[in-house]
């Protein structure tokens, strides 16, 4: 503890936060310049040598007054600013160090107070820590006798629960005895569904006697009273005649009645419920039968007890007639046991609607009475198929006929008898891998030899409609017709596939046959090039056309999109497309197809442009001589009476003309569209630069260049088109410049000598109808005219 009189003497600490802060305070507050209170603060704080202190004195003074002698007048002002200063800070210094002591000695003291406490704490600790200990060893022996007595308890209490297990077990066993014995079958039943909620619960239990004593008792009673009501409920179909064998038979169960026919009915009701009841415990006790996990077949429950009852005199039948060595267990005719199995699903459809379905839905069952049955007599075929399909399996005719035969079953299974897509199907044995891939095998070939066979034949590329024009718009050759259905059978085969990953293999064989098909197309269209006007080359060019269109509008198919999606999906896993990819087909600007698609669509523009080539060609020999008129010479329109088409360019038309009649009969309309529109881009181009800018022209020339053009060039392809002087815009332009009269000539002349890149002719161009040529070829057209006026230059 400091002394009264020494409190005075504390000198403030300079790190001290208070008066750090206060120092700040005063800082805020001083008018004083801040540089000057930074160097006041230093020197408070006393952290500077001598040096450093007159330096920065000198600099202060240096700063404030400088060599300016009119700046002394202000050192009066800065002494008063700095007396006030250090007035400020002496007062804090004072303030300050009053404060800190009282608070350090308020410190001091709660240490001492909080010191004098945990002593006292310590002092207790010692004698409580023995008298803990002491009680502890005194009660070792009480706890160690009171565990025994608790362990006792427990193994007492799990003994009395055991027993009362096997008592309540014992006890439903004599219940469902007693009622067995009154013949009170609905009650043991109900029981025995109670004893099966009991064998569940124990399931997790350890007991492992208790668990076989109440599985034993469980299935003890569920044979006698499975045994007791499938007899009975045998009785009650037998009395129906069930099952119908014939359709005649199914309908005379509803129309010729017995009088004991309601009676019947409600002992079917009963028994049918009685039996539902064991359902838990039939599935509890028996394994279910199921084929092997390579089939993935998809998780289904068993069929309910009593549609297994039910079933049981078909399924015998079945395996009586396509089991073992009976002649119609034949391996060659796989369709006799599936139409067998689609002719007993259709009996049995009305009787199952009408007579089992109000029963389930009675005891609010949301099974379906007719799938139920279904799923059942399916299962037999997959056996079947499961059995006989190695047997086949490197046999292509035998295999492909039960392939077809298989898909027109299920065809008929899904769309006549609503058989749901998510029930296992015979489409699960197709898609196991060997089977698959035999599939896949057997399918290429075939659809390769159909595709020899379509191409060798006569009439292969012949139009099946060439006389009927309304449906030979597209002049489809037989063989890409025959092609596309071939591709589009194929979908119809595979598309009820359950995995999209096999969907997608038969996807890929498509395009496979799409490339190859695009190929031999290549192929004979090599051997016809020399003849690029005839009509093979132009049936291979539209085989091509019609099969590039029906791809475009599969691409928007939902199928084909749903494995576009697919396929995504699959990229993205494996990585197999770059991220520019992925997102064309996420986004749905590309497609499955996009690939052939392009390929035949090179194909088609290759082939057209050997057309056009060849029929430019021939039309340029065709106007040799009308490249040699004499445009100079020609007389005017006022010395003619009648206008007529230039002797020279009659070849030229004829050609012509002719060709695009051959090409419009054998091209269909989009394809005769894109040549005559390729044809006539290169002729503009041709008869501009190589007829108008090759010559000269008087008015008598230049009159009869328009005559030959828009009165007999131009109408040639009036029929495909309302304006075809639109597609010869260089020609037509050409004409206008040629033909414009002296005194508009001579003005546009000068526009065009006075116009410069900064003020174009433009306006003057557009206004007399010229949008196509640029002002350099306008120039050189107006000096292609003879008919200027003597100047005298």
């Amino acid at each position: 503890m400091l002394a009264a009189d020494e409190i005075g003497e504390v000198p403030a600490d300079p790190c001290c936060p208070e008066s750090g802060d206060e120092t700040k305070n005063t800082e805020e507050k001083s008018d004083v310049n801040p540089a000057a209170l930074v160097g006041s603060e230093q020197f408070s704080q006393g952290g500077s040598d001598d040096d450093e202190l007159l330096s920065y004195v000198s600099a202060f003074i240096e700063k404030e007054v400088g060599s300016d002698l009119k700046s002394l007048k202000t050192l009066g002002k800065l002494i008063e600013q700095m007396t006030e200063s250090k007035g400020k800070l002496e007062e804090q210094v004072l303030t300050i160090s009053s404060e800190i002591p009282k608070r350090i000695q308020s410190a001091l003291k709660d240490a001492e107070e909080s010191k004098q406490v945990l002593n006292e704490f310590l002092e207790q600790e010692t004698p409580l820590f023995s008298s803990i200990t002491s009680h502890l060893l005194t009660a070792q022996p009480w706890m160690d006798d009171l565990g025994a007595m608790i362990n006792q308890i427990e193994e007492i209490e799990r003994h009395l629960t055991y027993l009362k297990w096997v008592s309540q077990i014992e006890e439903l066993s004599d219940n469902i005895q007693q009622y067995l014995m009154t013949n009170s079958v609905p009650e043991a039943a109900s029981l025995l569904v109670t004893m099966t909620e009991l064998d569940i619960q124990l399931q997790e239990s350890s007991c492992t006697h208790l668990l076989s004593f109440m599985r034993a008792t469980v299935k003890f009673w569920h044979k006698i009273l499975k045994d007791k009501l499938t007899s009975d409920f045998e009785e009650i179909l037998a009395q129906l005649h069930w099952p119908f064998i014939s359709h005649t038979q199914s309908q005379t169960v509803g129309v010729s009645r017995p009088a004991s026919t309601p009676e019947v009915y409600a002992n079917l009701e009963t028994l049918f419920c009685q039996l539902l009841k064991l359902q838990a415990s039939d599935e509890l006790l028996t394994e279910p039968k199921q084929l092997p996990e390579k089939y993935c077949l998809p998780a289904s429950p068993p069929v309910i007890l009593p549609m297994q009852v039910m079933l049981v005199p078909l399924q015998k039948r079945f395996r009586y007639h396509f089991r073992g060595s009976r002649q119609t267990n034949v391996i060659s005719k796989p369709e006799w046991y599936l139409a067998q199995v689609l002719m007993w699903i259709g009996n049995h459809t009305q009787f199952l609607d009408e007579k089992i379905q109000p029963i389930l839905d009675k005891v609010g069952s949301a099974v379906n009475a007719r799938l139920e049955f279904s799923r059942g007599l399916v299962m037999l075929i997959l056996e079947k198929l499961a059995s006989d399909i190695p047997c086949l399996l490197y046999d292509d005719s035998l295999f492909c006929h039960l392939v077809d035969e298989v898909l027109l079953f299920e065809r008929e299974l899904h769309s006549v008898h609503g058989y749901p897509s998510t029930f296992a199907s015979c489409m699960h044995i197709l898609s196991e891998e060997t089977c698959f891939q035999r599939w896949l095998t057997v399918e290429r070939k075939f659809a390769l030899q159909k595709m020899d066979s379509m191409l060798s034949s006569e009439a292969a590329w012949v139009s099946q409609y060439k006389d009927i024009t309304d449906v030979d718009e597209m002049k489809v050759p037989d063989c890409a017709e025959v092609f596309m259905t071939l591709l589009l059978v194929i979908t119809d085969r595979y598309k009820n596939l359950p995995t999209a990953s096999r969907k997608l293999q038969f996807l890929e064989l498509q395009k496979d046959l799409v490339d190859d098909f695009r190929i031999r197309l290549t192929q004979v269209m090599k051997e016809e090039t020399r003849a690029a006007l005839g009509f093979r080359y132009c049936a291979i060019l539209n085989a091509g056309n019609y099969i590039s269109a029906v791809l475009a509008d599969w691409a928007d198919n939902v199928f084909f999109l749903q494995l576009q999606q697919a396929a995504l999906e699959v990229f993205a896993e494996n990585n197999a497309l770059s991220k520019l990819q992925l997102g064309q087909l996420a986004s749905m600007e590309s497609s499955v197809f996009d690939d052939m698609i392009n390929l035949l669509e090179r194909l088609k523009l290759d082939m057209l442009t050997r057309q056009v080539d060849h029929v430019f060609r021939e039309v340029k020999d065709a106007a040799k001589l009308y490249k040699k008129e004499r445009w100079l010479s020609l007389p005017s329109q006022s010395e003619q009476a009648v206008m007529s088409l230039s002797s020279s360019a009659c070849p030229l038309l004829l050609t012509l003309r002719d060709r695009l009649l051959q090409l419009e009969q054998q091209l269909c309309f989009s394809l005769f569209k894109i040549f005559w529109q390729m044809l006539v881009e290169k002729l503009d181009v041709y008869i501009y630069q190589e007829i108008i800018l090759a010559n000269h022209f008087n008015e008598g020339g230049a009159a009869q260049l328009q005559f030959d053009m828009t009165r007999n060039l131009f109408p040639l392809f009036s029929h495909y088109c309302k304006r075809p002087e639109n597609y010869f815009k260089h020609v037509k332009e050409a004409c206008i410049i040629l033909n414009l009269n002296l005194g508009s000539a001579l003005l546009l002349k000068d526009v065009l000598q006075s116009a410069s890149e900064h003020i174009p002719a433009t306006a003057a161009l557009n206004e007399v109808g010229v949008y196509k040529l640029a002002q350099q070829d306008v120039e050189i057209l107006l000096n292609l005219r003879t008919n200027w006026p003597n100047t005298g230059k």
